[in-house]
């Protein structure tokens, strides 16, 4: 029985010009997940332990800084065209160009040179993104208050997600490969036109969400009034929101060391490096596909116990390809079709859950404070993000990973192995409880709003 009021209910319009900038943002999340340490070491031949370093230290420092600040700087945003909008409209190009310059390295570079060519152009590219998807994400709760419509709008934005990871991750090496035979350039070259192509792409689709999405008048919504430290801090009392934040911290962590070494995994371990497309494709598809049967099936038991079913039903395919062989076997496939089964799960619920948490930290304060949540949510996912790359550069360096050579010691094979099977598994498994006993239920969120209203009759 849907309960949502007509006031909260949003057009499937509204869904899609909403969904359509994830398209963009998530076709540079995806390459950078599945494919910039690749880049780094068999492109631009930088060593791989010296770019994940590279990678960490951005992370710890700038990071740490950066996503809380434009969150806080979202909430205080006051414009006529609303808090959010205005950062993706003048956020959009410097985040295309940056991502062009992000794959441009020259070849070669070793050292203290490669170690500051990688932190400098990752993190002009970080800066701009974190201000335009801060601004994007924390729209959600503000576009609608109901628990189940909230899942419905993630659920649509998540198919513009796994479009975007499709052409970010399945398509990448690909569309690489074709600008390098077809226009003669050298492969750096064309990732370098890769990178510009792809910088389009978010272009294009962040302002199309950005001119056409009204932000919704909420007068009754008391804004942020908080110093930043203080609104920071709060973050932290906010029991189900540092819960949710330990298991997605695992979840997040384990599925980059998944994708980061997929290609590794593909080509050196299985021998399968014409088929990696194809794995891609059939992982993603699968993700997509499931989108709205795990929608469908939050509404009956609630959306923690849906993502932990999800993270289990993952941990269980992605654990077996420890015992494949060295040579091709079609069971990846089949792998890659139960891994995009249980992950789909991931990319619906900690978006639909996190919305949630802003009402809790309302009753809390009696303020809203959506962009300091955002920021806290992306700093944990690009935090995840490049910890994961850089244990799989320290991974493929502490087991003899040697680039560009077709047979790999069985020292390096068992790296690669250990660390894109059974280490992420086991940290999934990890996660688990924290979101079976996940405080924020349909009925528990419900009281929340419940407890905003008597607060505030005039809402």
């Amino acid at each position: 029985m849907n309960n949502t009021p007509a006031s909260e209910k949003l057009s499937n319009t509204t869904k899609f010009l909403y969904g359509i900038s994830d398209l963009g943002i998530q076709t540079l999340v995806a390459s950078i997940q599945f494919w910039l340490l690749f880049y780094y070491t068999d492109v631009a031949h930088i060593d791989p332990a010296i770019a994940g370093t590279a990678l960490m230290v951005g992370k710890l420092t700038w990071d740490a800084i950066n996503d809380p600040l434009f969150g806080y700087l979202s909430d205080k945003t006051r414009t006529r065209w609303g808090r959010r909008r205005p950062w993706m409209l003048f956020g959009a190009l410097p985040l295309g160009l940056s991502t062009w310059l992000m794959f441009s390295l020259p070849e070669g570079l070793t050292g203290i040179k490669a170690f500051l060519a990688v932190v400098i152009t990752f993190l002009l590219f970080d800066t701009f993104h974190s201000a335009v998807s801060i601004s994007y994400y924390a729209l959600t709760p503000e576009l609608t208050l109901d628990y189940r419509e909230r899942t419905s709008l993630t659920t649509v934005r998540e198919v513009f997600t796994v479009l975007g990871y499709i052409i970010g991750a399945g398509i990448t090496k690909m569309v690489a490969d074709i600008f390098q035979n077809s226009f003669q350039f050298t492969t750096q070259q064309s990732w370098s036109t890769l990178g510009a192509t792809f910088g389009f792409v978010a272009v294009i689709s962040i302002l199309t969400t950005a001119l056409t999405i009204k932000e919704r008048k909420r007068p009754d919504f008391v804004p942020n009034s908080m110093p930043p430290i203080k609104a920071f801090l709060i973050t932290f009392k906010n029991k189900p929101f540092m819960q949710l934040m330990a298991a997605q911290f695992l979840s997040s962590f384990s599925f980059t060391l998944l994708t980061s070494l997929l290609s590794y995994y593909t080509i050196y371990q299985i021998k399968m490096e014409e088929q990696l497309t194809l794995i891609m494709l059939i992982l993603l598809g699968c993700i997509g596909i499931f989108l709205f049967p795990w929608r469908y099936l939050s509404d009956k038991i609630n959306k923690g116990p849906s993502y932990a079913l999800g993270l289990f039903i993952a941990s269980l395919a992605i654990i077996a390809t420890f015992f494949y062989p060295n040579e091709p076997t079609p069971l990846i496939y089949v792998t890659a079709a139960i891994a995009g089964l249980g992950f789909s799960g991931q990319w619906v619920f900690p978006w639909s859950m996190l919305p949630d948490v802003v009402e809790y930290d309302q009753v809390m304060t009696g303020e809203r404070h959506e962009g300091i949540y955002y920021g806290m949510w992306s700093f944990l996912g690009k935090f995840t993000g490049a910890l994961g790359i850089a244990v799989s550069g320290w991974a493929l360096s502490l087991f003899g990973y040697v680039a560009n050579q077709p047979q790999q010691t069985a020292r390096a094979l068992l790296g690669i192995r250990l660390f894109f099977g059974p280490v992420p598994a086991v940290v999934l498994l990890v996660s688990l409880p924290l979101l079976i006993w996940y405080p924020i239920t349909r009925d528990s969120h419900q009281k929340l709003l419940d407890q905003i209203t008597k607060k505030d009759p005039q809402r």
